[in-house]
């Protein structure tokens, strides 16, 4: 992705953010969060407190399941949870459906409202950080923010 690119979906993350009354809390990291285990490093925070944005196909429509960096996603439950069958979907669908490339898909900003769903562990952990529009740039929030800028509802959305 160009420079300019990302960092309109940067800009758009922070427009989101401060549309839904949430304080602008971007940074950035030159050495990348694009993992889980990146973001943390780069943080200084647990893995777990990464708030990662797992993008599935659900139709023509962006399922945004926002789960703890510790977790992998049960699709069954996830799709039990929004009550459809969701799909794999590749780098360059997520890229033209939401507005971010992977590594960088933000929970908020997408360029049409995705089905989002809240991963229930992230409650219990606060801060958290997510991705804000490029694999470099994190804000941090905590998971009730998520849930109320988002309209996510929230299950266990977790392998195990």
């Amino acid at each position: 992705m160009s420079g300019s690119a990302a960092g309109g979906s940067v800009e758009r993350v922070r427009a989101a953010l401060l549309a839904a009354g949430h304080p602008d809390t971007i940074t950035a990291f030159p050495a990348g969060t694009r993992t889980a285990a990146d973001a943390a490093a780069a943080v200084g925070c647990d893995v777990a407190q990464i708030a990662k944005s797992i993008v599935f196909k659900a139709g023509g429509r962006a399922a945004v399941i926002i789960t703890s960096g510790a977790n992998r996603v049960d699709t069954a439950r996830a799709e039990a949870a929004l009550g459809c069958k969701l799909g794999r979907a590749d780098a360059d669908w997520v890229r033209v459906t939401t507005g971010f490339a992977v590594g960088g898909v933000a929970p908020v900003g997408h360029l049409a409202p995705p089905l989002i769903l809240l991963d229930e562990d992230l409650l219990a952990l606060d801060p958290v950080w997510a991705a804000a529009g490029s694999p470099s740039h994190v804000f941090r929030t905590s998971a009730e923010e998520l849930r109320r800028m988002t309209g996510a509802a929230v299950a266990v959305v977790r392998v195990g």
